[in-house]
């Protein structure tokens, strides 16, 4: 409090805080800084005027900065730290080891010293763009993740690094991250495991005007990521695309019965031009199957009676083959039966036997001798 010969004297009193500082001008001009206590200031018949500032807030922000650093260099360096990175630079900014901001090129940061202590790591993006493993995991944990980009990249990849659009870098499998820096840093994954394209419904016009439908499936994988990325736009629709016009070509000079009867050699034309075509770009094609050829439903409803009867005939022949081999067998039994009456009377005992396993009762009249003329009455007949 005030007391009354302070007032006399055109003097007050002023109590500053520890966690205070506290600007103080008089007759509009800055005196200085006041650390914590008890300060007593000519009042300056009035004009006196006292800016508190909490150190709660470590980044000094005042009207009177620059009148600060111009006019008392040596009370602000005394009370503030100032951390400025030049165009092309970064700067850590560390409070009592632990990272407080990350600061952008071409800007000034002013804190209050006692509010540290602080600590700076200044970086040259140009020299230095990528982060450190170490850096990216401490920035990551502060939260303080705006000023770089992290690339991941999965185990059988690899990520083409843009700045400005221009191809800086391949990046392998891992965890990188690069300085912003004002710049525009973008990444393109590129998957070099091997991989399946499936073409599916395709139509195709025959050399006999009949249109089908293919199914395709064709195995690939990337062989020069830079090359893939920067001859086309998508190497992927490019793949598809060649697959579609190669088989519609070779595919369309073809009758209908060709195509299903030589699919294996079309395949063949056709794979040999695309892996030329897409080698150029980086792509390596290890296999394409014809897997499927459909047809109309008229189409097939023809291909089926076609089929039916040619199987029909081709049972027929069979038929027709192994009745004229029993015949002839027949023929050659005969044969023998003739030249060799035991062998005849072993037949006829045969047919006896088969005929008695068939009924119940056999009655034999005139003895066996009668039986068995009866049995060969054909025979002497067509002798006689």
């Amino acid at each position: 409090m005030t007391t009354f010969l302070e007032r006399i004297r055109g003097r007050t009193r002023v109590i500053v805080s520890e966690n205070e500082r506290a600007l103080h001008l008089v007759k509009g001009k800055l005196q200085g800084i006041l650390g914590p206590g008890e300060h007593s200031l000519k009042t300056g018949r009035g004009t006196l005027v006292i800016e508190r500032q909490s150190l709660a807030t470590p980044e000094f922000r005042s009207g009177y900065e620059k009148a600060l650093f111009d006019k008392l260099p040596d009370v602000a360096e005394k009370h503030l730290t100032v951390v400025r990175t030049k165009p092309g630079e970064v700067a850590v900014v560390e409070r009592d080891g632990r990272v407080y901001t990350v600061l952008v090129p071409d800007q000034r940061l002013v804190l209050w010293t006692d509010a540290g202590p602080w600590t700076s790591e200044l970086v040259d993006t140009q020299a230095e763009p990528q982060l450190s493993q170490k850096l990216m995991r401490r920035l990551g944990d502060a939260k303080q993740t705006q000023q770089f980009v992290i690339v991941p990249v999965t185990e059988g990849s690899v990520a083409l690094l843009f700045v400005d659009g221009v191809l800086e870098r391949t990046l392998n499998a891992g965890i990188h991250a690069f300085w912003k820096a004002g710049r525009t840093v973008t990444q393109r994954l590129i998957d070099l495991k091997r991989q399946s394209l499936d073409v599916t419904g395709q139509e195709v016009l025959t050399l006999d005007r009949v249109t089908i439908r293919i199914n395709l499936s064709a195995e690939f994988r990337v062989v020069d990521p830079v090359k893939a990325a920067q001859e086309v736009k998508d190497f992927t629709d490019t793949l598809h695309r060649a697959l579609q016009m190669v088989f519609r070509k070779q595919l369309g000079a073809l009758k209908l019965d060709q195509i299903l009867e030589r699919k294996g050699e079309v395949n063949a034309e056709a794979t040999a031009k695309i892996k030329a075509d897409m080698a150029t770009i980086g792509i390596e094609v290890s296999d394409i199957v014809l897997k499927d050829v459909i047809l109309p439903g008229e189409m097939r409803e023809i291909l089926n009676k076609v089929v039916t009867a040619e199987k029909e005939a081709e049972a027929n022949v069979i038929r027709r083959r192994e009745e004229t081999n029993a015949t002839r067998s027949l023929l050659n039994t005969a044969k023998v039966m003739a030249d060799n009456p035991v062998m005849l009377r072993l037949k006829e005992l045969e047919a006896l036997e088969s005929i008695a396993g068939k009924v119940d009762r056999l009655t034999v009249h005139n003895g066996t001798g009668g039986l068995m003329n009866d049995l060969v009455r054909l025979r002497e007949d067509s002798v006689d």
